[in-house]
C-alpha cells in the first residue's frame, strides 16, 4: 500500500502532530516569522488536515532557517521545524535530480562566511 504524503512527511519527521495544542509558542519565538506565509504552528494544522500540496507551494518552506527555535519552545515537543524540513526533503524527492545542483556548479555559490558545518548537513541531508 502506497503512503499518502501525510504519512510520509509524519514518518520522516518522527513527530506526532496531533499534539499541538495552537498555543504558538513556536511562531512567536521564529526569527522568520514575518517572511512566512504560513507560520511554524500553522504548519502542523496543514499536516493534520493533510494540505501538503498548500504547503509545498508556500515560500515557508525554503524560508524556514532550521535554527529549531520552535522545538526548543514547544510545551508539547511537537517539533514544527522538523515537520518543516520533512515536507521539504519530500518536495525534493518528487523533484528528483533535474532541478538539483552538479557538484561542479557548487563552488562559485559559496559564501566564505559559511560555516563547513552547513555544508556537511546539508550533503548529509540531501543526497538520499
Amino acid at each position: 500500500m502506497k503512503k499518502n504524503q501525510t504519512e510520509l512527511i509524519r514518518e520522516i519527521s518522527g513527530v506526532n502532530p496531533l499534539k499541538c495544542m495552537k498555543c504558538g509558542k513556536c511562531s512567536a519565538s521564529c526569527p522568520s516569522y514575518d517572511e512566512m506565509d504560513i507560520k511554524p504552528h500553522q504548519f502542523v494544522s496543514y499536516v493534520l488536515r493533510d494540505d501538503i500540496e498548500a504547503l509545498a507551494n508556500s515560500k515557508s518552506l525554503w524560508k524556514c532557517l532550521s535554527c529549531f527555535a520552535c522545538v526548543e519552545r514547544c510545551p508539547r515537543n511537537v517539533e514544527p521545524a522538523k515537520l518543516i524540513d520533512a515536507a521539504r526533503q519530500l518536495v525534493i524527492r518528487q523533484r528528483g535530480t533535474e532541478e538539483g545542483l552538479s557538484p561542479d556548479e557548487i563552488p562559485a555559490l559559496l559564501d566564505e562566511d559559511m560555516p563547513q558545518q552547513l555544508l556537511v548537513s546539508a550533503f548529509r541531508r540531501y543526497r538520499r
